[in-house]
């Protein structure tokens, strides 16, 4: 968590402190990431149980257990597709001559790049479709620019090179967002169903 604060305000200075970092796949995900990509689901499923989305004159909620089994979800799904995304920068990185070229570095990558869009998923708490949307499209502008500052700092490359590995990274977050649509449908239709209270 010491990285949080640093990949938000001096991104450049603390990509260089994380490349220089010793730190594992899994110590990311201990000592970052498990806590971290809690605050959306518990943000959601507040806001999604208890307060609501306010369309026209209905006020629309789900059930407790409802949203505490989408949310749950929501959380595995999320640590899953940044190992997936981590994953696949390592394999990437062998493609582009990366001199840090080991999975800690692309978990690492792949997990503060995150970090705004997990803040603003605390946007959950006040469901309320345009201030979400609004700091959403804002939050993802950032994790992309996070990304193409951090490859080359990360991976000790030059800029242009660079570049072009961040926006293959890019090319396959798009890919992992399609295929996570499919597997809402999918989960939808195997029992994973939103229940309303009304």
């Amino acid at each position: 968590m010491s990285h949080l604060l640093g990949i938000l305000t001096r991104p450049q200075q603390e990509w260089a402190n994380i490349r220089d970092s010793k730190v594992s796949a899994v110590g990311h995900y201990l000592r970052f990431l498990i806590w971290i990509a809690i605050l959306p689901p518990v943000a959601w499923w507040y806001g999604a149980s208890q307060i609501g989305w306010e369309l026209s004159d209905r006020q629309i909620r789900l059930t407790t257990e409802s949203a505490a089994q989408i949310m749950g979800m929501f959380y595995l799904v999320i640590l899953g597709s940044v190992a997936f995304l981590g994953l696949m920068i390592h394999w990437m990185a062998k493609t582009y001559d990366a001199r840090n070229d080991d999975v800690a570095h692309g978990i690492g990558v792949a997990a503060y790049m995150c970090a705004p869009m997990f803040l603003v998923g605390l946007t959950g708490f006040y469901p309320n479709l345009w201030l979400d949307m609004l700091l959403g499209t804002a939050a993802a502008a950032y994790t992309i620019y996070l990304l193409y500052i951090g490859i080359p700092i990360v991976y000790d490359m030059p800029k242009e090179r660079g570049f072009l590995f961040a926006s293959a990274a890019v090319a396959v977050g798009l890919v992992l967002m399609v295929a996570l649509m499919g597997l809402t449908v999918f989960l939808w239709e195997m029992g994973f169903t939103p229940v309303f209270t009304d």
